[in-house]
């Protein structure tokens, strides 16, 4: 079958959802049995993000093959089967570098290099060539119609159509419908503007999507119909919901997968939802509950834990259980102490970071997890964390610290790697991408995989310091994991605890609601039986008096 292509944009205003949407449709074409393909533009002149502030540009997501992208690529690992790369999300600044370095070499001699056709078929060459072997492309073009950023993208599949003919080509437009409190009515004029603007650009819609707080009534479904030139059946409402994993199956409920193949001229077999519907049940009606502490300095913008956060929602799934989410500011530990931060949680994790800034209340959380017993899960920073507080405080190492943030510190159990000093540039030169880890048999990260070999994702220029790892062994500290290639530490457990691990690399990564990673559905188990354990011993306590 000759690949069809997508293409998913935004208007009115940002964060709407366009990776949520795109991630979606990919589950909903997958569920028909297609081959999809997902990739993601963005306008910014950054490389990459990898050298963006959390607060500017939420998660950095990485791929396999070691590629720092959008957090949306992250979406659509966890609503399809696509394992991305770094073909499966570029930037303005990727394009700008591609084309000005094939005119250095002369591959225009006596052309004028201008933005059409040069870099518009610098954009089409990248998304077809990320589409290969697939049934179905799915673009998500990143920002808002009306950004100047994005005109070279937009007008880049506009030509699609024009290119590949009508039956090939489909775009979805995701817009907003806000409700006026102080009106008691819903609007459509933003969506009229936003759709005359990409109509402007040359691209018509063929479909809306219409953010929501509330169902759409039919009249005004027609009413944007008329104005937006688009049919009526396919003016979707995208209205708000619980869980992210319900977008699929209301989508699905609204006909929007039918009005896709129709319009692409796709025949497929009907979609099998089942698996999406016991997900949404798993995550709105769980047998149990458990509620675990995120400790870290990003704490005000939680999309810079996004597939932290989803991780620990699978686990729970996988132990049909809620996990409530605490973030606790390490920076407040730092200021204040620990104080109560801890008192209604049944787990600590530390997640991944960089730059000295609330280290030492990340620290004061891993003693507190250690010495109370509570369920402790460490990750990249997490685990260098956790191996600072041990030296310092079980191996009396005083001065233990990370190299990173105190070059001169007298016991630097966590330093730099050989091949990341003197290195010329920042972006993109980090341990990065899937790394070997080969763990000890018998040991709590083996049980949990039930292998002894395991691929995981990295994005990290410091590790464990193998010049303290006797000192630490012999303290009782167990390295249950290593890579073997360059005998770099990348686990970390203490067996005498209830659940305390930390690991060097971000699982997260890889973890799917409908296949959780093994890491996450094991912590979050033990911090189910810690809630269990703590409730029966309150209980025999009360029998007591």
């Amino acid at each position: 079958m000759k690949t069809k292509f997508l293409f998913v944009t935004g208007g009115v205003v940002s964060s709407l959802g366009k990776g949520l949407a795109a991630a979606s449709i990919g589950a909903l074409m997958e569920a028909r049995g297609l081959r999809v393909a997902m990739q993601k533009l963005d306008p910014y002149i950054n490389v990459d993000p990898g050298t963006m502030s959390p607060f500017q540009h939420g998660e950095v997501f990485v791929t396999d093959d070691g590629a720092e992208t959008d957090l949306d690529l992250g979406h659509y690992e966890r609503y399809t089967s696509a394992r991305l790369s770094r073909k499966s999300n570029f930037t303005t600044g990727q394009v700008y570098d591609s084309v000005i370095r094939k005119e250095r070499r002369g591959d225009y001699l006596g052309g004028t290099v201008q933005v059409i056709p040069h870099i518009t078929n610098e954009i089409k060459h990248k998304i077809i060539d990320n589409a290969r072997g697939a049934d179905l492309a799915i673009v998500e073009v990143g920002g808002t119609v009306g950004d100047i950023e994005s005109l070279p993208f937009l007008e880049a599949i506009r030509q699609f159509r024009t290119d590949l003919g009508h039956e090939n080509v489909l775009y979805i437009h995701l817009t907003l419908v806000p409700y006026l409190k102080s009106a008691g009515e819903l609007k459509t004029k933003p969506t009229q503007h936003s759709v005359k603007e990409l109509r402007e650009i040359g691209i018509q819609p063929d479909i809306l999507l219409c953010r929501c707080d509330r169902e759409i009534p039919r009249d005004m479904k027609s009413k944007i119909s008329l104005f937006c030139n688009v049919k009526e059946e396919a003016v979707i409402t995208a209205r708000d919901v619980a869980s992210i994993y319900e977008v699929p199956v209301v989508y699905h409920d609204q006909g929007l997968d039918e009005r896709i193949v129709d319009g692409l001229g796709i025949w497929t077999k009907a979609p099998d939802l089942s698996v999406w519907k016991n997900i949404v049940r798993r995550v709105k009606e769980p047998a149990t509950k458990t509620s675990i502490a995120i400790v870290g300095k990003y704490v005000e913008l939680t999309e810079s834990y996004k597939s932290l956060s989803e991780a620990l929602i699978h686990g729970g799934i996988a132990n049909d259980s809620r996990v409530n989410l605490k973030y606790v500011d390490s920076e407040a530990l730092e200021r204040h102490g620990i104080g109560d931060s801890f008192a209604d949680v049944d787990g600590i994790l530390v997640p991944g970071g960089f730059g000295a800034r609330g280290s030492e209340g990340k620290i004061a959380a891993v003693r507190y997890a250690r010495e109370n017993n509570i369920p402790f899960f460490g990750i990249c920073l997490g685990l260098q964390m956790a191996v600072v507080e041990f030296a310092r405080n079980v191996s009396n190492l005083d001065d233990a610290y990370s190299a990173e943030f105190r070059a001169e510190a007298k016991n630097p159990v966590i330093d730099i790697m050989d091949e990341q000093k003197n290195l010329d540039n920042v972006g993109g030169t980090m341990r990065l991408g899937a790394y070997q880890c080969e763990m000890v048999e018998g040991s709590l990260a083996h049980r949990i995989y039930g292998q002894k070999t395991i691929y995981e994702r990295h994005r990290h220029r410091y590790e464990f310091n193998n010049a303290y790892r006797k000192t630490l062994e012999q303290a009782g500290l167990v390295i249950s994991g290593i890579n073997p290639k360059k005998n770099l530490v990348e686990i970390v457990e203490l067996p005498q605890l209830r659940w305390f691990l930390a690991c060097q690399f971000h699982p997260e990564f890889r973890s799917r609601p409908m296949d959780p990673h093994p890491l996450f559905e094991s912590f979050v188990g033990a911090c189910l039986h810690y809630r269990e354990s703590t409730a029966e011993e309150a209980t025999s306590g009360e029998r007591e008096c």
